[in-house]
């Protein structure tokens, strides 16, 4: 098929590189501009136009979809379909209905459930068991179109957001294969989503990460999962921000919540409903990730002392 292809970072590399491998015909990819990155500020390209670049396909990087200019580009590249995968501008209708199979993308959920930006880490956030790829014709709504294909996968116990993306981002270059073989077959009946049993998945911000010692361990621990690598859990030491990259549900107490019940060789915090939470893996402001143990070696915190998130 001829293929317009519209993605940025790294979870759509995989995708992008299945098509090629597929011998599909991909005339052009659309990606975000450049931006500066670092303390330094150095211009880094979008993985995905790296990608576009290594196989010799024209990239496009307009800061917008809107007008005239662009919906003709994309007319001269006369695609039979455009594939989006976390590209991150919304696509005018007018650009939509180009293409004769029309536009697909690639969500990193079992929608409905987890429309949004975040599909990923808010699965891990929200506890769920399982989670999966699902391909839809886009629409003029946020992930509303009618679903095409699903991959289902096992959420692991403790798997955080950042191991999670890259198992989800080689099974959304293998289900867009297929979903596009089958589109060309006419093997696919679409099905409309269930928008009584949609949630949303935000944009998520650093202060989303703070954390809240008043829910149960468990909550807690699936939020540092779910913001592990970015933008890490946290709570606040001495007016200092501690991140926070893993921990687990420790034993049964009657403490207050965020009171400080162990800190000899571990670091054991109340929480609510008479449960407790151990850190494991910490990064205190101004240094690197480091064990909670050996942050008790040079550190002291008095058992009983309250943590608070100022």
């Amino acid at each position: 098929m001829k293929i317009v292809f519209m993605g940025t970072p790294e979870f759509a590399v995989p995708t992008l590189e299945t098509l090629v491998r597929l011998e599909h015909n991909v005339v052009g990819v659309y990606t975000q501009p450049d931006k500066a990155v670092g303390r330094k500020q150095i211009m880094t390209p979008p993985p995905v136009k790296v990608c576009a670049e290594k196989f010799g396909i024209p990239v496009f990087q307009p800061a917008s979809l809107k007008g005239q200019e662009e919906e003709q580009n994309i007319r001269n590249l006369s695609p039979d379909i455009i594939v989006t995968v976390a590209y991150g501008k919304i696509l005018p209708e007018s650009i939509l209905c180009i293409p004769k199979y029309g536009s697909v993308n690639g969500h990193a959920s079992l929608l409905p459930r987890h429309r949004g930006a975040s599909p990923i880490q808010w699965s891990i956030v929200s506890g769920d068991k399982v989670t999966g790829i699902t391909t839809m014709y886009m629409e003029k709504g946020l992930d509303t179109g009618d679903m095409l294909l699903k991959a289902q996968t096992e959420i692991g116990k403790d798997e955080t957001a950042g191991e999670l993306h890259d198992r989800l981002s080689v099974m959304c270059a293998s289900l867009m294969g297929k979903t596009l073989e089958k589109l060309e077959k006419g093997e696919i009946v679409p099905e409309k989503q269930d928008d009584s049993l949609s949630t949303y998945a935000p944009i998520i911000t650093r202060e989303m990460g703070k954390l809240d010692f008043n829910k149960p361990a468990e909550e807690i621990v699936n939020l540092i999962r779910g913001f592990n690598p970015w933008p890490a859990a946290y709570f606040m030491l001495n007016s200092k921000r501690v991140k926070v990259f893993s921990a687990k549900v420790s034993s049964k107490t009657d403490k207050a919540p965020a009171t400080v019940i162990k800190s000899d060789g571990e670091l054991v915090i109340a929480c609510a409903d008479n449960t407790s939470i151990s850190l494991v893996e910490i990064q205190p402001e101004g240094s690197k990730r480091m064990s909670a143990k050996d942050y008790l070696v040079g550190h002291k915190i008095p058992v009983g002392s309250v943590l608070f998130c100022e």
